[in-house]
């Protein structure tokens, strides 16, 4: 790690090469008031360059921490980020960033999720908005952020407060969420086993759909919950939104650990289908030693690495996108966090100052 002042140089294609570097680095810098570019950008993606997501977490922090930019705009391979200042609080609507055409795509959750780290830290209350897509596929959708995501980062000792006034399905929507982050003294933890359940849910959550759809999609949940022997309570909540959509989200908390699955629906796909994905990808994780789902894995990770306690938890598969991180994390800190186990196992993570 170079003196402080010197900028790190990091590749963008390193490892998964996506957007979690991108928004890691600049969370790590915005923390440690290290300067850092990055070559390369999304190097290793279809889609490479700065995206509209990206540069919505980049504008936001730096204007939180006054840093200068260099390459900060769509497309670009390359992009310096210096913090003039610690991180302040920050009080902003964040819309996407326009492209050529006048629109921006992000999803409102990942930006928040990039972002709230930092605002814990920032010595005060942090009031953000963020407009964009809340449900879609293979993304980090509303119901995950709010009852998986904060319920860890509780535990973590970071508070924050969710809500959603306009729901979005799929890339193209401008849903917005609504996230108040408090100061926060974060704290580790020994996940190293999960213990008892405490308990299951599931919400499915529907838009511009017929009532009973959801309704459908509970009763199904359930069953399944009680021929699997875990009792699921489940609920139905429609939505007004744009643009018709559904997504079923299920979670369970143990006393040392959580995860979570969700399913999002697609035209023609009968709502029990979409419910039985996300109940059997939870089901299949239980058969695991593991304490975190993949996804939550990462979005706790910072946090871990900013606590003066150890942390501890399992994965069932150590993704490219989490050993991603954890290399972007040690080029800014000189930190203990050592992996067990290789790519695409199971694997624990300790993370120790």
């Amino acid at each position: 790690m170079p003196p402080l002042g010197s900028p790190l140089i990091l590749d963008g294609a390193y490892g998964e090469g996506g957007g979690t570097l991108v928004r890691t680095a600049l969370a790590m810098s915005a923390l440690t008031q290290q300067p850092f570019r990055l070559e390369n950008v999304r190097g290793a993606q279809s889609r490479q360059g700065l995206l509209s997501e990206d540069l919505t977490v980049l504008r936001a922090l730096a204007l939180s921490c006054s840093a200068e930019t260099v390459g900060a705009e769509l497309g670009s391979s390359q992009l310096s980020f210096l913090p003039t200042r610690a991180a302040r609080t920050l009080h902003e609507r964040l819309e996407p960033v326009a492209d050529g055409e006048g629109k921006g795509h992000a999803n409102a959750n990942v930006v928040l999720s990039s972002l709230a780290p930092v605002m814990a830290r920032s010595g005060g209350y942090s009031t953000l908005f963020a407009v964009g897509e809340t449900f879609g596929r293979h993304v980090l959708g509303y119901d995950s952020f709010a009852q998986t995501t904060l319920a860890v980062w509780r535990r973590q000792g970071l508070y924050a407060y969710a809500d959603m006034p306009v729901a979005g399905f799929g890339l193209q929507s401008r849903g917005e969420v609504a996230l108040e982050i408090e100061p926060s003294v974060l704290q580790g933890m020994d996940w190293s086993d999960r213990g008892r359940l405490k308990l299951a849910r599931a919400i499915v959550t529907t838009a511009e759909l017929p009532e009973p759809v959801g309704d459908r999609g509970v009763e199904h949940i359930e069953r399944l919950g009680q021929s699997a022997g875990v009792p699921i309570e489940a609920e139905s909540i429609p939505l007004r939104a744009k643009t018709p959509g559904a997504q079923v989200t299920v979670w369970a908390e143990f006393e040392r650990g959580l995860a979570g699955f969700a399913a999002y629906g697609q035209r023609g796909v009968r709502i029990e289908t979409i419910a039985q994905q996300a109940v059997d990808s939870l089901l299949h994780w239980q058969t695991s030693d593991a304490t975190v789902d993949d996804h939550l894995a990462d979005q706790i990770l910072i946090n871990a690495t900013l606590a003066e306690d150890p942390t501890t938890f399992k994965v069932e598969r150590l993704t490219p996108r989490l050993l991603t991180m954890i290399w972007v994390i040690k080029q800014f800190l000189p930190i203990h966090l050592t992996v067990k186990g290789a790519e695409g196992k199971p694997g624990i993570v300790t993370i120790r100052r």
